[in-house]
């Protein structure tokens, strides 16, 4: 006979400790954050307009003809060479400081306080586990504690890769502390141990690769939310129209659209094969549990809906007829699916996947 751990309420106690700690840290560098982009100089950002003026090429020196009793000049007329339609050849922008020394130190000081906020956190959700002697992720508040300290690892991982994507931390920061903020308040729930069917091995390899899944999905959709706020942006400054200062200000230091653009195809086509494997291993766990593969439990169907919107984003994105706004729509379709796996399905459905704990 196996018997269930007993809960340690110390540990269970400074765990909450701990994630509150890493609220207040993440907290300060939200208006860190806000102080890169404030205080950076906007007098050092590129104007995209002048990326977006048309090449024109100067004429050759004027073609002279020697006549008899006279010269006649042939002026030659100027050739416009224009890129491909739809195309343009924008330079990514100076990123959130602006180019501005004050402006880096700020972004220098949020970046550190998120380090030093995972670091507090990631202990938060160990102290959870090693409470009650298992994997952190039994219900929705567990969930969400680990949720949004991968995502931030995930964050800082492209940093210490030297990817410059510090524009990232702002909107990051700030949904993690919504999400926190959920967590520790709607979908708290006391450690505890698990129901029978969660005691498996195969929590720690599904679980945590849905999670890990999810985390890197976000960094894709906020990159493709950003993809579709610069492009109009361009594409206004294309047509000869003037954006407001608030959006100039602010858009002229993200990275070009067709960066953005790249950026997001390239995370989540990166993912996309764990993901196939989070849900094969979801299968494989639930014959062992349930005594079948697949049963169309409403978790295991809208994993599947996830998988094939981002399937169409994928097959879209490398369609000629269908890159840029059109498979940038599909691929926030396809992460709102997986927001609903992630939420609805557990809050508001019933099913056998039903562990929300709320």
């Amino acid at each position: 006979m196996t018997f269930a751990a007993a809960t340690n309420e110390n540990l269970a106690n400074i765990s909450n400790v701990l994630i509150y700690s890493a609220m207040a840290v993440y907290t300060l560098a939200f208006f860190a954050y806000i102080a890169e982009w404030l205080l950076g100089s906007r007098s050092k950002v590129g104007r995209t307009a002048a990326a977006l003026t048309e090449k024109t090429q100067v004429a050759k020196p004027a073609v002279t003809v020697k006549k008899a009793g006279g010269t006649a000049v042939l002026e030659r007329p100027k050739v416009v060479v224009r890129t491909a339609a739809g195309e343009r050849d924008v330079p990514d922008g100076p990123g959130a400081h602006g180019g501005d020394e004050q402006g880096d130190l700020y972004g220098r000081i949020a970046v550190s306080l998120t380090v030093l906020a995972f670091a507090i956190a990631a202990g938060g959700v160990l102290t959870r586990a090693l409470s009650v002697q298992r994997a952190p992720w039994g219900n929705m508040y567990e969930f969400n504690i680990t949720f949004s300290t991968v995502a931030v690892g995930v964050y800082l991982a492209f940093l210490a890769l030297r990817k410059n994507i510090r524009w990232l931390g702002l909107p990051l920061i700030t949904t993690v502390l919504l999400d926190l903020g959920v967590a520790v308040t709607i979908l708290y729930t006391a450690s505890d141990q698990l129901v029978p069917a969660l005691h498996s091995y195969w929590l720690y390899i599904h679980v945590s690769t849905a999670i890990l899944c999810g985390a890197v999905f976000y960094v894709g959709a906020v990159g493709t939310i950003l993809y579709l706020f610069k492009d109009s942006y361009e594409s206004k400054l294309a047509t000869g129209g003037r954006p407001g200062r608030f959006a100039t200000s602010v858009l002229e230091r993200l990275p070009a659209s067709a960066s953005l653009d790249k950026f997001s195809y390239r995370v989540n086509a990166a993912v996309f094969p764990l993901w196939t494997f989070t849900i094969i291993a979801g299968a494989i766990w639930a014959g062992d549990a349930w005594g079948r593969y697949w049963g169309w439990d409403p978790k295991e169907t809208w994993s599947f809906i996830t998988w094939v919107a981002y399937a169409c984003y994928l097959h879209a994105r490398a369609t000629a007829g269908w890159k840029g706004r059109k498979a940038a729509y599909i691929a926030l379709i396809a992460f709102a699916c997986w927001l609903f796996n992630y939420y609805g399905v557990n809050l508001f459905v019933n099913g056998l996947h039903s562990y929300a704990g709320v």
